[in-house]
C-alpha cells in the first residue's frame, strides 16, 4: 500500500491501520511528507473489488455534493485502491444531538434528489420469499435463539409482521444509499458527509431513513418514530424482518462483527414494527 502511495501522491511518512468498518478491506491513514492526510481502502479479493469500484462509482457520480468526501486518487487494478481525503478530525457518533439527526434527515433528503448514475439496482416493493420475516417463519430456530422473544409472541406476530413486510413500499425513483449507519457517516462544521457506497440503490426515499433508525435508537439516539412519524408500518415491518432473519446466522469469518451490529439493530428494529403495528410488545423468554 505504502509503495502504491508514494508512486501516485509521493513519500508518505507515516502510516497507520485502521479498524474501523464492517468489511474486510484493508484500511489505512497515510500522512505525506508535502502535509496531506489521506485515507486508503485497497480491495483484498474480487467482491471487496467489486464493492470498491461501486463506491468509486459513486463518489465520481456525486463529485459536487457537499455530502461526500474528496477522492483524492482512484488505482485500477485486480484489487483497486480508493484514496479519499482524511477524515479523522471529523466528528464521528455516537453520542448524538438533535442538530446531527437533522443534519442526516437534510443530506438524506438532498441525496434522494440527486441523478443516478445508470445500472443501479432498482428495488422492488415487498419482502421476497427467502428473506426476512418469509425466511425467519420457515425456519425459526436461528431467530429464536436470540433470544428477543417468546416462541409465543412470534407464533402470534410473525404472520403479522410477514404480512405487512410483504406489502412493504421499496419501489420508487430516488438515490438511496442503502448503508446509512454511524460508522458510514460523520459530521464537519455541521454537515453530515457518507462514505461506503457500495449498496447505493434507486427506491422509496423513506428507507434510507427507516434503516438508520434502529442504529440510531440503539445508540442513545431519538426512538424511530419522533425521526420518522410517518413511516408506514409495513416499512418498519420490512426493516425488522431484515434484521430478523440474519442476527442469528453463524459469523461471517472475514467481517466477525457484522452479526453483532445486526443483533444490536434487531433489539430496536423489532419493538419498532410491534408499535408500528399495534402488537405485543416482544418480551425475551426467561
Amino acid at each position: 500500500m505504502r509503495a502504491v502511495l508514494e508512486a501516485g501522491l509521493g513519500p508518505v511518512e507515516r502510516m497507520h491501520v485502521v479498524k474501523r468498518g464492517y468489511t474486510h478491506n484493508d484500511r489505512v491513514v497515510a500522512t505525506l511528507r508535502d502535509g496531506r492526510s489521506v485515507f486508503a481502502k485497497r480491495a483484498v479479493d474480487a467482491m471487496t473489488a467489486g464493492w470498491l469500484r461501486r463506491e468509486h462509482r459513486m463518489y465520481e457520480a456525486l463529485r459536487d455534493e457537499r455530502f461526500v468526501p474528496d477522492v483524492v486518487a482512484w488505482v485500477e487494478d485486480d484489487l483497486p485502491i480508493l484514496v479519499l481525503e482524511d477524515l479523522s478530525d471529523a466528528i464521528w457518533p455516537p453520542p448524538w444531538d438533535r442538530a446531527q439527526v437533522e443534519a442526516v434527515l437534510s443530506v438524506l433528503t438532498d441525496l434522494a434528489q440527486c441523478r443516478a448514475p445508470d445500472g443501479l439496482p432498482r428495488l422492488v416493493d415487498g419482502e421476497q420469499p427467502d428473506e426476512g420475516w418469509h425466511r425467519v417463519l420457515a425456519e425459526p430456530s436461528e431467530f429464536l435463539s436470540l433470544d428477543v422473544c417468546a416462541v409465543d409472541w412470534l407464533e402470534h406476530a410473525g404472520p403479522l409482521l410477514c404480512a405487512a413486510a410483504a406489502a412493504a413500499p421499496l419501489a420508487g425513483r430516488a438515490l438511496l444509499h442503502c448503508d446509512v449507519r454511524s460508522d458510514n457517516l460523520c459530521f464537519r462544521r455541521g454537515a453530515a458527509l457518507l462514505v461506503d457506497w457500495n449498496l447505493a440503490s434507486i427506491g422509496n426515499p423513506q428507507l434510507d431513513v427507516a434503516f438508520w433508525l434502529p442504529s440510531l435508537a440503539a445508540e442513545n439516539g431519538p426512538p424511530p418514530e419522533s425521526v420518522l412519524p410517518d413511516c408506514p408500518p409495513e416499512l418498519a415491518a420490512y426493516v425488522s424482518g431484515f434484521f430478523a432473519c440474519r442476527a442469528g446466522q453463524a459469523e461471517i469469518p472475514h467481517a466477525p462483527l457484522v452479526r453483532q451490529v445486526q443483533r444490536q439493530q434487531l433489539q430496536t428494529a423489532l419493538p419498532w414494527a410491534a408499535r408500528a403495528l399495534n402488537l405485543p410488545s416482544p418480551v425475551p423468554h426467561r
